[in-house]
């Protein structure tokens, strides 16, 4: 295992991340974040834990047997990647990555979070 604060600043690496936080949608608290452009990203964990509830009781109503991967919101400029834990010991935390759409890529910031899931302990 990879220390939090690490594991953070390398996947602030990525081209166009601008923020990273790892979320308890228990209590919609940031319990470590990491950002290199002004985003009030306590609030943006607290909002994204309501989306993450809304999207986990739609599953539920549906009578889905599935799990979330990830969640993606497009923005004009944004791209804002949410990824549940699948770690045990880590249920209700997800991973909240924001990324300036015209720089990112996607494919490799999705791969980055799930490679962020296995590899840190809270």
């Amino acid at each position: 295992m990879s220390g939090v604060d690490e594991v953070l600043d390398k996947i602030l690496g990525l081209d166009g991340a601008v923020a990273i936080a790892l979320v308890d949608y228990n209590s919609g608290l940031a319990l470590a974040q990491r950002q290199i452009a002004a985003f009030d990203l306590e609030l943006a964990a607290a909002v994204n834990t309501e989306v993450v509830k809304a999207k986990l009781r739609a599953i539920d109503q549906l009578g889905l047997n599935e799990k979330i991967e990830d969640i993606l919101i497009t923005l004009t400029n944004q791209y804002h990647l949410i990824r549940l834990s699948e770690q045990p010991g880590m249920e209700g935390i997800f991973s909240y990555l924001v990324l300036d759409k015209s720089k990112a890529n996607l494919a490799l910031a999705r791969r980055a979070l799930a490679t962020l899931d296995g590899t840190i302990e809270l």
